[in-house]
């Protein structure tokens, strides 16, 4: 199986919408193997289904680390756990704040009743939808949560899963932008990196960073030349850098309302505006599928 992940080096450089375009295009694509399952491993800030619409057909909680519990039968209303504490999670009547706790488990090493002890914390959701561009996994984490690299290897683990049952030969990943624990675990079995970038000097910069880290990996990458028209002299500094680098470019894509527009619509801009997309990414997909 082959794992196709989408990265940016910086959030709003269009990574989603491209990823929403090619699996749109990928489900029309009369390429042996089928449409690919889609993953959107963007768990902090997940959106990709924002454009796909997807009806959930299973939702599992995601247990992603542990968080206090004091047994008020037991506790002797000591105040150790509550001084012991650096987070100010335990109140004035030993009871833990779930939003403030971070499970490091002092409280239960202090405590001499034994009444403050370590149970598992849900940290967040993931999903199996079904989606017009084919099975989507995909995963939120709740409100002030973290350890999202773990529910990234989950929503992956759960993707792969689904793409043997269906016997599909490509995954398609939707990472997070940076180059931080989501996006390491998004790499964990990749076959292709797809680099979305935009000619700015940030997006420039960072791009060159996700370029290291898969490389750092064996990972070979392509690009796409996101609003290649707003700064020509970066374009052709990131087009410069891609040659150098051994970087296939498969397009470039003008600065574009339509890609506004199909977003407001619920749609990707290979639906929104097919005249003038739906060709250039079904080209780009093919190119990935075959590489």
């Amino acid at each position: 199986m082959r794992e196709i992940v989408v990265l940016s080096g910086k959030g709003g450089t269009g990574k989603t919408s491209v990823t929403a375009a090619l699996a749109v295009c990928a489900a029309k694509s009369d390429l042996p193997g089928g449409p690919p399952v889609l993953a959107d491993c963007d768990v902090d800030a997940a959106d990709l289904h924002l454009v796909l619409a997807p009806a959930i057909r299973e939702r599992h909680e995601f247990m992603g680390g542990d968080k206090a519990v004091i047994d008020a039968e037991v506790c002797q209303s000591c105040g150790l756990c509550r001084e012991a504490c650096r987070f100010g999670a335990i109140d004035e009547a030993f009871r833990v704040n779930e939003a403030s706790c971070e499970g490091c488990g002092v409280c239960a090493y202090v405590c001499p009743a034994g009444a403050a002890t370590l149970g598992p914390r849900v940290s967040g959701d993931w999903f199996v939808s079904e989606t017009r561009a084919g099975i989507m996994v995909h995963a939120a984490l709740r409100m002030g949560e973290e350890n999202s690299g773990k529910l990234v290897s989950t929503v992956k683990k759960a993707a792969r899963a689904e793409a043997q049952r269906l016997g599909r030969d490509i995954l398609l990943v939707d990472g997070s932008p940076g180059i931080g624990c989501p996006v390491i675990a998004s790499l964990g079995g990749a076959s292709t990196v797809l680099m979305v970038a935009e000619p700015t000097l940030s997006a420039v910069h960072d791009i060159k960073r996700v370029h290291a880290l898969a490389r750092h990996f064996g990972i070979p990458c392509a690009a796409i030349l996101n609003k290649a028209d707003v700064c020509p002299e970066l374009t052709r500094e990131l087009a410069g850098f891609c040659g150098e680098s051994g970087i296939t470019v498969l397009g470039e894509l003008p600065f574009d309302p339509a890609f506004v527009a199909a977003q407001l619509a619920g749609q990707s801009v290979a639906e929104n505006a097919p005249e003038r997309y739906e060709r250039l990414f079904s080209d780009i997909w093919r190119r990935l599928a075959a590489s």
